[in-house]
This record gives structure tokens, sequence and C-alpha cells, in this order.
């Protein structure tokens, strides 16, 4: 009797892990990738990832404006990423720049450069209609990956200085993490010039000259 009482025991013991053990399974099956994106926790972990790629990326050093302290130039962390500021005067442009060869010369924010592909501003990237606002997730991945203004076969191709050639190298994870970042910053209604080619960049010294 006593070896019977035993066994019920242990059989019922057994059947309770099973159970057990079953029930873990259905809800860890229950959480599948999807689910995990859409928690709050998942958007949090990739806002931060892409906080810091963008940050030892140093895209701030062409796309934040700077400020000018004592202890010399700084991020304008107020202006985070809004890209060169419109309306800001440029220095007069070393015609030699569009030369191949010569220097590739910088305004003092770092927003604007000049080389033998004309003059070039950089990009607004915060979540403003003057920015990226308008930008999906797969188009943003598609410019980077192909070197084209928002990933258009036609479209015109991102300018120097921009090393999207690097950035292509990315992970699509990486990637979508660094959308995730740029599409949390505080939106700043800032609109860019677009690029002007060697030939507008001459016209445009010529008329200031008068």
């Amino acid at each position: 009797m006593k070896n019977v009482i035993i066994y019920t025991l242990a059989m019922a013991a057994i059947v309770a892990f099973l159970n057990a053990c079953q029930e873990s399974t259905s809800k860890e099956s229950a959480v599948t990738p999807s689910s995990l994106e859409d928690s709050v926790s998942f958007k949090q972990q990739q806002v931060l990832r892409g906080g810091y790629l963008v940050s030892v990326g140093g895209c701030s050093d062409c796309h934040t404006p700077k400020i000018f302290t004592a202890e010399g130039m700084q991020f304008d962390t107020t202006r985070l990423l809004s890209g060169h500021p419109n309306g800001a005067p440029l220095p007069e442009v070393d015609m030699r720049a569009l030369q191949p060869g010569y220097w590739v010369l910088f305004n003092d924010h770092l927003t604007a450069a000049v080389g033998p592909w004309g003059l070039t501003f950089s990009r607004n990237l915060t979540p403003h209609g003057t920015g990226i606002k308008g930008w999906k997730e797969e188009i943003f991945i598609k410019a980077l990956r192909t070197g084209k203004h928002m990933g258009m076969e036609q479209g015109r191709p991102i300018m120097p200085p921009m090393p999207w050639f690097n950035v292509a190298t990315a992970t699509d994870e990486d990637l979508k993490a660094i959308y995730a970042y740029l599409q949390s910053l505080k939106p700043i209604d800032n609109h860019v010039p677009e690029p002007m080619s060697p030939e507008e960049v001459m016209k445009m010294t010529s008329a200031k000259a008068l």
C-alpha cells in the first residue's frame, strides 16, 4: 500500500511538471517578433541603439549647427541634426575649390561644403515637414542603400561629403534603429537649400560681385 501511495504521488508530480512545461512553452510561443516590435521596451532599445550609431558615426559633425564659445566649437543641441541653417550667410567661395585636386572647403558650421561637385548643404534629419517627416522606414533605408535621394531610381544622387556608401554597409537592423532615433528627435522647422552645380556656384559668385 505504501508503495502504491508513493507511486501515485510521483505520477502526480510528473503530470504537474509536464503541465507546467506545456504552459510555459505556450506563453513563450505567444511572444512573436511582431509582438516584440510593438512593445514599448523594444522601441526604446531601438531608439537608444540608433542614437549610439548616430553618435559614433559622427552625423552631427555636418548635420548639427554649431555654437562658438571660449572653449571652441560645440554642437548646438537646440538644433540637433536640423541641417544647414536656412539663410545663414556663406563665406566667399574660392572658385579653385571647384577644380579637382584642390581643397574641399566648408563653412564655419561644417554644414555646407564646396568641391568639384558644386555646393552642398547638410540635410535636415528631424521629423519635420522640412526634414524627413514624410519618409517611411523603407524609403530611408533604400536611400542609404542606393545613394539616391529618397531611394528613387531616377532621383538625384546623394551628394558629397555625405558618406552614404559607408552607411550602406550597415545591417537592416542598424538602419532601422537609426531611422527610429531620427524620428524620435524634436521636429525643427529648417528648410535646407538644394545642392548647386559648379555652374550655379559660379553664377551665384558672379552675381554677388556685381
